[in-house]
């Protein structure tokens, strides 16, 4: 009797362990985000605070994004649009560098407190827009552990068939490790926009022509040079200077460039925002990476030649004596041409493309530590820096994270375009401001007709005052999908898109994205039809600048 017992429960086992196992990969709330941005946790800690359910699936191991990817020299433009909780954020990095311990590597007197138009720390306004990649991640996890928000890490969304759809809905999705996620609404908070494109939302990649949003700085801007990112002397492009049968030098483009104005699928370069020290006791020194060819860096030993002298303009300094390093120059951290098939590519031949990155990136700074073709000076100095051994420490003190400037863009209800960024057309229904420049990286490097290198698409315009961000810029067309939000690649052109994609804004646009999907399911309506007026008066309760009159 005993035994048939054992056997009998034995047997029940093997059919309520496949259930069990099957119900614990359901996962369900009420707010689904996908994503680990500075966005995504922001939308996160919103849907906590608004009383419903959120489940955060992050494809990243570390939250933040670029915010705690090397990022710390923050883009803030006009300070004083940044509320809600964005501002929180940059308000616990004050009470961070606030304390005495806080400050390892240097004393907090002898930081020269430099940001971008901005002290780094404001006393007045008790916020800090400097900081460390690990001072920034440890406010996303705190962020998560005072809310008690579940996150998913190292999950990546099935992008060919784990996305359900019902009746214009997103019913669930699904990851590579066979976890789903049903939800009743989904906020896509990546830098690619994965979640919409599997959704099957409209979206747009690279340079719109002009002439599609009346618009004077997209397309193609050759002999526009807004920024010092360009060639300023006449530099030969081919390996035998001079000689064109001899074939260009690596890192040039031989497509002919297009007309001014026209578009393209070109995005802005990606790169690597480096943390760098300089402190004998804190520092990794550049090794020769694997793979490294000297021949690659040909070009910037001829611009070194013409008597370039800005190696270190963007060595921004960060606390502890850390730097947030930044392209500069003609030929520097960005990868130019490196990364137009990224926003379409499979997960396999991003991983390439970041590789391919890391390897440039890694062999620029060999090749400006060790190369004789490097000025002396510059050698010397070089070799003062290395990479930190308190930032990510489980990658060698390299970023975790590219910086995906440009992806996939959505083309949403409404799309924000230069105009709007610029005071020459309204924006009705803002949920945030932006106010940086509109800043796109260059696009490609080409040979002139002259015979010469030139770089192309480096452009900076300012606007004359903050702007608002229109709620119909992160949401889809209604015949697209009803309860879907994207704060991240929302919907812009590209020039606009290159004021809009700064992590401050990145923080308001999630933290709105969530007020309304949570608005959206106390009225059981579609994210098109959630009340505006409703909305901007929780937007306003959670303190967020919508606009100049608040």
């Amino acid at each position: 009797m005993m035994k048939y017992l054992i056997y009998s429960i034995a047997l029940l086992a093997t059919f309520v362990q496949p259930c069990f196992a099957q119900k614990k990969k359901e996962l369900a709330a009420d707010v689904i985000i996908y994503g680990g941005t500075s966005a995504a946790i922001t939308a996160a800690v919103q849907v906590v605070k608004s009383g419903k359910t959120v489940l955060v699936v992050s494809p990243d191991k570390h939250l933040g994004g670029l915010s705690s990817a090397g990022l710390g020299f923050t883009d803030t433009g006009d300070k004083s649009v940044i509320g809600g909780l964005a501002r929180e954020f940059y308000h616990r990095l004050y009470l961070h560098y606030d304390k005495s311990e806080a400050w390892k590597w240097q004393k907090k007197e002898d930081y020269g407190n430099k940001g971008q138009g901005t002290p780094a720390m404001d006393g007045a306004e008790r916020t800090m827009w400097i900081f460390e990649p690990h001072a920034a991640e440890q406010v996303f996890e705190d962020f998560v552990k005072e809310n008690n928000i579940r996150v998913f890490r190292d999950e990546w969304l099935d992008r060919k068939s784990g996305v359900v759809k019902k009746d214009g809905r997103i019913v669930s999705m699904k990851t590579l490790s066979g976890k789903t996620f049903n939800g009743k609404m989904f906020i896509d908070a990546t830098y690619e926009g994965d979640l919409m494109a599997a959704a099957g939302v409209k979206y747009h990649v690279g340079r719109e022509s002009n002439s599609v949003y009346n618009e004077k700085w997209n397309g193609v801007q050759a002999g526009v040079y807004h920024h010092k990112h360009y060639f300023q002397k006449n530099i030969s492009p081919y390996k035998i200077e001079g000689d064109p049968k001899s074939g260009l030098l690596p890192y040039i483009s031989d497509e002919p460039i297009a007309p001014n104005g026209s578009g393209d699928s070109k995005i802005q370069a990606y790169c690597f925002r480096m943390c760098l020290s300089a402190n004998p006791d804190n520092r990794i020194p550049f090794e020769k990476p694997k793979g490294y060819d000297p021949a690659k860096y040909e070009l910037l030993a001829r611009v070194y030649k013409a008597g370039w002298t800005e190696t270190f303009d963007k060595y921004d300094p960060i606390p502890n004596k850390k730097t947030d390093t930044n392209n500069h120059g003609p030929f520097s951290t960005d990868f130019i041409g490196g990364n137009y098939d990224y926003p379409e590519a499979t997960y396999e031949r991003r991983k390439e493309i970041v590789k391919a990155h890391e390897l440039y990136q890694k062999g620029l700074m060999y090749f400006l530590t060790h190369d004789p073709r490097v000025p002396a000076d510059v050698r010397e100095q070089m070799s003062q820096w290395g990479l930190p051994k308190d930032e990510f420490k489980d990658n060698g003190g390299w970023p975790h994270q590219i910086y995906v400037r440009e992806a996939r863009r959505m083309i949403g209800q409404s799309v924000m375009n230069e105009n709007h960024t610029l005071g020459l057309e309204p924006v009705s229904q803002p949920v945030g401001m932006g106010s940086y420049a509109l800043d796109a990286h260059n696009a490609q490097r080409y040979v002139t007709a002259e015979g010469f290198v030139q770089n192309e698409g480096d452009i900076g315009v300012h606007p004359k005052k903050p702007y608002s961000i229109a709620y119909t810029s992160i949401i889809p067309k209604k015949d697209e999908c009803h309860n879907l939000l994207v704060p991240v690649c929302l919907s812009s052109s590209h020039i606009a898109y290159g004021s809009i994609r700064m992590e401050p804004v990145f923080m308001i646009l999630g933290q709105s994205a969530a007020s309304a999907a949570v608005q959206a399911i106390d009225n059981q309506a579609a994210v098109q039809d959630v009340d505006y007026e409703r909305l901007r008066v929780q937007l306003l309760k959670d303190k967020q600048k919508l606009d100049l009159s608040n």
